[in-house]
């Protein structure tokens, strides 16, 4: 069967072989993508449930240094991102501690949490977008290789004068080959598109809660209104939504 359709590829005409070479392409890329977002999306919830538990249950310091042991969450990067400007904010105004902070400074503080939450929940989605356009492009780019191998074929036909079942089958398998081509990408790219989408929403929710669950610590911290510190108009967890 394999040496029937490696035959019937190379036998097929130039536009129909040039259809095949771009879907294999976007076939590879795309289970590369499927092969890297899967465990990029396990590491993210892994250690992010780890985070939590470390959160809720222990002192601010030993917070931040499981943080930084746990960079795949996301979570965690935005948690350090708050330590790191805040921590400069300090050293401007210069404070001893960021228990010291002026509301302004906690505004400033807030905006990175959201720039930050934003941040991440885009380089979660990286990748979907070709996975989306392979599921729904490959169908179509394989039905014009089809469509022009059935042309070439009964070019041929016309050519020769017979259209005998011998002659014609030869030629339609060919052109059909790019249609099977085409759902072979198609429809991975599809199914784990759907896949992926679910958990990263589920993610980008985990990520705006914690951000909100952040800026009240941070409050509590500090000292500081989180609430009053913020700017008037649109709230920042709107922007970073």
């Amino acid at each position: 069967m394999s040496f029937d359709v490696l035959g019937l590829i190379l036998q097929a005409g130039l536009i129909v072989k040039l259809v095949l070479l771009v879907l294999v392409m976007f076939s590879v890329i795309s289970w590369a993508i499927i092969a890297s977002k899967w465990w990029e999306l396990r590491g993210v919830e892994q250690d992010s449930e780890a985070f939590l538990e470390i959160y809720h249950q222990e002192p601010f310091e030993e917070v931040y240094d499981a943080a930084r042991d746990l960079g795949r969450s996301s979570i965690a990067l935005v948690f350090l991102a708050a330590c790191s400007e805040m921590a400069r904010l300090a050293a401007q105004a210069g404070r001893s501690t960021v228990s010291e902070l002026e509301p302004k400074a906690m505004r400033r503080v807030c905006k990175r949490i959201s720039w930050s939450s934003a941040h991440e929940a885009q380089r979660l989605e990286r990748g979907l977008p070709f996975l989306a356009m392979t599921g729904s492009s490959s169908v179509y780019i394989g039905l014009f290789g089809t469509v022009v191998g059935i042309v070439q074929a009964f070019q041929g036909i016309g050519a020769s004068g017979n259209a005998s079942l011998a002659v014609v089958a030869p030629g339609i398998a060919e052109a059909l080959i790019a249609t099977a081509m085409g759902l072979v990408a198609a429809i991975p790219a599809t199914i784990f598109y759907n896949v992926f989408s679910a958990r990263i929403d589920a993610a980008a929710g985990s990520i705006d809660l914690f951000a909100e669950e952040l800026e009240e610590d941070l409050g509590h911290i500090t000292g500081s209104d989180l609430a009053a510190a913020q700017a008037p108009g649109p709230s920042a967890r709107a922007t970073s939504g």
